[in-house]
């Protein structure tokens, strides 16, 4: 069987590699005063609305989690405090790779140059990539890009940057609404869907799953 052997391997970073805990955050906020249907409405809106801001123009994603927790609270009839906000974004850097993560990426490592697409700044996400357990050919972010994914200008700068092409590249991600429509439309052919029960499945954008980061070596045949 012959399996693509791209010059890259390009990961989103927080969700796929990394546990996104926006979640357990909104729970430490307003889990007293909502009861459980309302607290997953929340944390439903809160997803929506950081979703919508980062389709606008790059701003720094202190501003993205400030606007997109006061349009939630807004939505949901709670108090807004921006300390909160703060609060959420103080915790990015301090989160961690889910369990399955080290082990897969150190294999692939090996044989294949590792690199990070992120919606992220410069100084968070260093300390969430030492975690990784695996080195990184290069780290590039939304602040460098000055563009946040869906935006296709952000894998454009990326490539740019690697001086390859979409037909150079595996792209792996946990979300289609992020990366893997945007990849698939940009003719990035070789994509990786980890299955992490974010969003429900769409074969239409022709990838290949995973259950985890476990399961990506064999997606080379490592």
């Amino acid at each position: 069987m012959n399996r693509f052997r791209p010059k890259y391997v390009t990961f989103d970073c927080y969700g796929t590699l990394i546990h996104f805990a926006m979640a357990e955050a909104s729970r430490d906020l307003y889990a007293q005063i909502l009861d459980a249907p309302r607290m997953d409405k929340f944390i439903r809106n809160f997803s929506a609305y950081r979703l919508d801001e980062v389709t606008h123009e790059w701003k720094p994603y202190a501003e993205v989690v400030h606007n997109a927790l006061e349009r939630t609270c807004r939505r949901n009839n709670l108090p807004f405090r921006a300390e909160d906000a703060e609060m959420i974004y103080d915790r990015i850097p301090g989160w961690g790779p889910h369990a399955d993560v080290p082990e897969g990426l150190a294999k692939v490592a090996k044989e294949i140059p590792l690199v990070i697409l992120s919606n992220a700044m410069d100084a968070q996400i260093p300390s969430n990539v030492e975690t990784l357990g695996a080195p990184f050919h290069a780290v590039y972010t939304a602040q460098q890009a000055r563009a946040y994914k869906p935006h296709f200008r952000a894998f454009e700068y990326m490539f740019d940057m690697l001086g390859c092409g979409p037909e150079d590249v595996t792209h792996v991600s946990s979300s289609f609404r992020y990366d893997l429509m945007s990849a698939y439309d940009l003719g990035i052919k070789s994509k990786v869907w980890v299955n992490r029960h974010h969003e429900p499945a769409n074969p239409y954008y022709e990838y290949t799953e995973i259950a985890d980061i476990s399961g990506l070596p064999g997606v080379f045949g490592l």
